[in-house]
């Protein structure tokens, strides 16, 4: 492999930035260890976007959870979600019991970036992904990272094309890390890391989630010396003494030191170890817990590659013993068996710090003062809530689709009612005044500005009128002016109360203003005003 990449150096060393896939055929865009291996697109991937490979999903690797438990287990996680809070403080055990059955697929992102703290260190930090990405970075840490990327799970279709935006983002995590921390600067370790996360978050999650397991999960083992990640070498070989000690006997009489078979494991978090469905469900427990997971997932490889005697007699010697350490068996590492022997082994995170502090006082008697001295371990995201109290907003989820429609506020809203109820009251008040065709004597004459239309001016009494008898004393109407035909029969005669309902406005005339009272008797009339005024209602009739 060693005189493959040499042979690809100059392939390696180009810059993503500088690569266009409108220059690049469909077999060159592919990463490297896909060309070696005679990769073709037209391959199928599996549920976890795994093309090909040792972790691809498999029948016999991982154990499928029905759809009705699936759509069970999202309902719950959705309302831990809204709440997290309260159910990190007062119902934890039960966080820690879902997280054991392994979290939905559907929110596995969100929940790794709850329980890991990023996204209360995001929201904290609002902008300072941006303004590292913005930044162009270290060019002695740029030019290593560029010739990680394509390393970094080359048969998973994110990551498989050479300039693709799998490793685009995977190539700005990382290099805003170096700019967020220099002191530690890059680490290859982290690339694995970054690629897990990218796969199940946007780049600026995958940063802060990065961000949260290098400083509370694994304090000091990408720093230069790597002197963290050999104390918890010499715990691992610690706690093996309890847990399988015919394993302890074996690796001790061999003098096989813990950092050569444990490095891989524990940097990268079993992530290019174990079967894809298996490194999950370990990430699920791990970020929940913290690193006691890590350490309880290589206990029960190590004891089950070297627990037995009948495994023992297979390996002799140093060499054997590392090849086998090297290819675990399949079965060992299926996700159901994996999860039940890693819930059994009795280790606890105070079973780790007791014998971390065992072990660093070893190394300050041997070797001295750590050169690089870490922030001290977060055991599981409860302890990092609690050490850093997140605010109410820092919780809440933002919507991931935003949709620009203007929509009118609480108090626009009101107001506009107010105006509507105010307009309806307004055009209500007006009352229409329609005049009495019939007028009684004693109606008070209607509004000069609408008079009703009549073409005739009405005859004074003094002109008398030319073959009009004069009518019975006992009708007020005569009864014997015939009607038009096309009118219909007259009502009777009914008084208008409208106008006494109605205000007065300045408009009216003096005579409606001082109408006669009602309650007084009429007054008398000849019999020449009545045939008038019967006469002139008889014209308006016909004029209607």
């Amino acid at each position: 492999m060693a005189k493959i990449e040499n042979g690809r150096q100059s392939v390696d060393t180009r810059s993503i930035r500088t690569i266009s896939s409108s220059h690049i055929d469909d077999e060159s865009s592919l990463g490297s260890d896909s060309e070696i291996n005679g990769f073709t697109s037209d391959r199928q991937t599996d549920k976890y976007g795994f093309i090909g490979g040792a972790q691809q999903y498999s029948e016999a690797s991982a154990q499928d959870v029905p759809p009705e438990v699936l759509r069970q287990r999202e309902v719950k996680w959705l309302d831990m979600l809204n709440h997290w809070d309260k159910w990190m403080i007062k119902r934890f055990d039960k966080v820690r019991l879902r997280c054991q059955k392994g979290i939905p697929p559907a929110l596995r992102g969100r929940a790794w970036l709850y329980l890991s703290g990023g996204k209360v260190k995001r929201e904290q930090n609002q902008g300072k992904f941006q303004e590292l990405d913005s930044q162009p970075g270290d060019p002695k840490w740029l030019d290593v990272i560029e010739k990680d990327l394509h390393r970094q799970f080359p048969f998973h279709e994110m990551f498989v094309s050479r300039g693709g935006h799998g490793q685009q983002d995977l190539f700005r995590v990382l290099k805003a890390y170096t700019l967020y921390r220099p002191e530690e600067g890059y680490c290859q370790a982290q690339a694995p890391i970054a690629a897990v996360l990218l796969m199940h978050m946007p780049a600026e999650d995958a940063f802060w989630g990065l961000v949260q397991i290098c400083e509370k999960y694994l304090p000091g083992y990408y720093s230069p010396g790597l002197e963290a990640i050999q104390l918890d070498g010499e715990i691992l070989f610690a706690l093996l003494r309890r847990v399988s000690p015919l394993a302890f006997r074996h690796l001790e009489k061999h003098k096989i030191d813990p950092i050569l078979y444990m490095t891989e494991w524990f940097m990268c978090a079993f992530s290019r170890t174990l079967p894809w469905a298996s490194v999950l469900r370990v990430w699920d427990m791990f970020l929940c817990d913290g690193v006691k997971i890590i350490f309880r997932v290589g206990l029960v490889l190590l004891k089950c590659m070297l627990g037995t005697r009948e495994k023992l007699k297979a390996c002799q010697g140093q060499y054997e013993t590392m090849e086998l350490l090297r290819a675990i068996e399949p079965r060992y590492m299926q996700e159901g068996y994996l999860v039940r022997e890693i819930l059994e082994v009795p280790v606890t995170a105070r079973d780790v710090e007791r014998e971390h502090h065992a072990q660093l006082k070893r190394w300050k008697k041997n070797r001295g003062e750590l050169n690089f001295k870490p922030p001290p371990r977060m055991h599981g995201a409860r302890l990092i809530m609690l050490s850093e109290p997140p605010r109410r907003q820092d919780l809440q989820q933002n919507p991931t689709i935003v949709l620009e429609v203007p929509q009118p506020t609480l108090k626009k809203g009101k107001e506009e009612k107010k105006s509507k109820k105010k307009k309806s009251v307004k055009k209500s008040q007006p009352v229409v005044e329609i005049p009495n065709p019939y007028p009684l004597p004693n109606d008070p004459p209607p509004p000069p500005s609408d008079p009703l239309p009549n073409n005739n001016p009405p005859p004074l009494a003094s002109d008398p009128l030319p073959n009009d008898p004069p009518p019975p004393s006992s009708d007020p109407l005569p009864n014997n002016l015939p009607l038009p035909p096309s009118d219909p029969p007259a009502p009777p005669p009914v008084r208008d109360e409208t106008a006494e309902t109605v205000p007065q406005t300045e408009s009216d005339s003096p005579h409606q203003q001082q109408a006669p009272p009602t309650d007084l008797p009429p007054a008398k009339e000849s019999p020449l005003q009545r045939s008038t005024q019967s006469l002139s209602s008889t014209e308006q009739d016909t004029y209607l």
